[in-house]
Parts: structure tokens; sequence; C-alpha cells
């Protein structure tokens, strides 16, 4: 029996930020032996956070029965020896390989008639140390939602940590919206990765017990063969306010891709989302004008809530959920915004973006990765 998250993450937090890296490491190759050879990769139709069992030391959290420890040399066999041509991306962490396991023992296997994975391998000199490979493990070892991606397991031995996910067909959301020859993302198919990644940020805001995200970014949102969006990358993550608290005291994390709005508050895009005349200006080019006037000009007012310098101000994920719902079914909703096919050809203008690269720039295939509470609120 366990306790639930909110009962005890300060006490992760607290045990993650305090770790000594050479003091209690478990090896892969001694848990291994515990590890049922029939265990098969969940599936889970819905969302699970309100009652779990928290680790309180690193111990715990690599004894978690939801992942696999496998060794080294599994993963080496996994990706065949970490071949170059089995690279999917490279980033400030370390370096993304495909892989290929058994489906039901979670071995290693041949390609094409297996699962395949992703197999992140951390740069020891990298920008994500001991610390944030951790608290991956500990919140993806936990939390289980069809828009989050799927901590398979892990390997600790030595200098090598490694995480190993499920495989995410169509990369990431940054590949799609700013590599070239990639083919455009329609309307539609935002709205649906937009949603998506709502989703499992409402999940993660509205539980019981909340979870601090602190990396949303184009990156780190990952899309499988049908384009549903599932959230990455976990090695920021904090525990939310619990009790009576309304507010827990953060920084400003991750790479320039993403960082709350009291921090960078350059107010460049603001009287472009709130003025209808000159939306199209701040619209990408690559859609070709193809997307519902009023869809979007109601999707950069919801924008123009969470750019609110005042944080009370912003709406709950929950709400930006709603209202991503209501653009995507208007005829569900009092039919009061124009329907999806019946699109105008708007003016196309180049104009100047700001876009900050993530230093995760992977390839196409690329993948790593009832009531409701207020949202934490970043001060």
């Amino acid at each position: 029996m366990g306790n639930c998250l909110d009962s005890s993450a300060a006490k992760v937090d607290s045990t993650l930020s305090s770790h000594n890296p050479g003091a209690s490491r478990i090896s892969s190759r001694t848990s291994h032996s515990s590890i049922p050879s029939s265990l098969t990769i969940p599936s889970y139709s819905g969302g699970s956070i309100e009652c779990l069992p928290t680790p309180r030391s690193e111990g715990e959290i690599l004894s978690s029965p939801n992942l696999k420890a496998f060794s080294f040399s599994e993963l080496k066999n996994a990706t065949r020896s970490f071949r170059p041509n089995s690279l999917l991306g490279e980033g400030g962490f370390g370096y993304v390989f495909k892989g290929w396991i058994d489906e039901h023992t979670l071995t290693a296997a041949k390609p094409g008639s297996s699962l395949v994975v992703a197999v992140k391998k951390f740069k020891p000199e990298g920008f994500q140390g001991h610390k944030e490979w951790l608290t991956e493990v500990n919140y993806l070892g936990q939390l289980h939602h069809p828009n989050l991606v799927k901590l398979i397991g892990y390997c600790l031995e030595g200098e090598n940590q490694l995480l190993v996910y499920e495989f995410m067909p169509k990369g990431s959301l940054e590949n799609h919206l700013f590599r070239r020859g990639v083919q455009p993302l329609s309307w539609a198919v935002r709205i649906k990765v937009a949603i998506g990644a709502a989703r499992g940020l409402s999940f993660l805001h509205d539980a019981k017990s909340q979870v601090i995200y602190r990396d949303f970014k184009a990156s780190n949102i990952l899309l499988d063969v049908e384009f549903n969006a599932k959230l990455s990358d976990f090695g920021l993550a904090k525990a939310g306010p619990t009790g009576d608290r309304t507010h827990v005291s953060t920084q400003v994390m991750g790479t320039r891709g993403y960082a709350a709005p009291e921090y960078v508050a350059t107010d460049w895009v603001k009287p472009y989302l709130g003025d209808k005349r000159k939306l199209f200006r701040i619209m990408d080019t690559k859609l070709g004008g193809q997307y519902p006037q009023k869809g979007a000009f109601m999707a950069a007012n919801l924008a123009l809530q969470c750019l609110s310098a005042e944080a009370k101000a912003r709406p709950r994920m929950s709400e930006v959920l709603a209202i991503l719902e209501h653009i995507e079914s208007p005829k569900d909703a009092a039919k009061s915004i124009q329907p999806e096919h019946q699109t105008v050809q708007t003016p196309v203008r180049q104009f100047p973006m700001r876009h900050h690269r993530s230093p995760v720039i992977p390839t196409a295939g690329a993948s790593p990765l009832p009531a409701h509470h207020q949202s934490p609120r970043l001060r």
C-alpha cells in the first residue's frame, strides 16, 4: 500500500534535490532478475494519478513495478550497438536511438517482427544529469495517461543512464512546424495536436496530486501515427501545491523554447492576437490561408488570455481544453463558430516570426519520448 502522491511529493522533491550521485544507485544488472519475464507494456484508456505508491528514495523509485530495469548489454543489442543508422535524434541531454524489443518479455529482439522503442542515452557531460534522469523515472513510472508518453523502463549501470520509451512514429511537433521538407500540418491536425497536449496538461494540473510540467514546448510534444499528441521529457517536472498552499516557488527551467509569461514579456505578438484584421499576419503561411477565421480568432484570443502577466487571470488548463474542443467541434457548441469545412481564403503575407529553437532537434521520426482543483500558478 502506498500514499497518495500529494502526501509525500514534497519529500520526493527533497530527495531528488539533495541526491548524492554516488550514494544509492541501483544497478539494473542486479535488479533485472526481479522483473517477471511475462511483463508487458500496460495499455491505458484513461489517466491515473489520484492515489499512487509514492517513492521517497531512489531505491523505491527504481523498484517501480510499472517499469523494467534493462541491462546495458540488453539495450546495446536492442539498438544494434547504438549504430549511427539507429540514431533518431540528438540534444543537449544526449542521444535517442531506435531499438527493438520483444513485446511480451521486453528482451532485445530483431527488427521487423518486434516492438519498436526509443532509447534515450544520456551524455555524462549533458545538460541533464542524474537528478533529472531520476525525476523522469519517478513521474513517468507513476503517471499514466493517453497524452503522456509511456516510459517502458530504464538502465542505470555506472555512468550509463538510459530510458526506454514507446516509439512515436511522427516525431515531434517541432519537426512538423519548422523543419524544411516536412508535409505541412492542416488546421484540423494542429487543433487535434493542441487538444491532445492540453489534455495531458489538464490531467497533470487538475488532479488531486498536481504536477507542474515546466518544459512545455514543441520539441517535447510527440506524435503517434494518427497525430495523437503526448507530452514527453519530465526531467524538470515538480510537484504542485498541496494542502492550503496556492502556489509553489519555481524558476525558469528548460531552454528558451519555453518560459512562463512573467519571465519573457516581449509583447511582440499581443497586438495581433486581439485584432481580427491583423491576425492573418501571424498565421503560419504553410496553411495557405486554409483555416476558419472565427476559429483562428478564438484560438488567438485564448493565447492572449494565457499570456496574461497576472497569473490569476490566465485560464486553467481544463478551460483551455474546453475552448480548444469548442473550436474543433463548433456544431456541438451552439454553432457560434463557423464550421471547419467552411474555410476562407485569407491573405497570405510573409511576416518575421521569432522562434527559439530547442536544443533537441531530432529527425522526422524522432521520439525520446473528478472535481477540478485550482491549477498550480507559477510565481
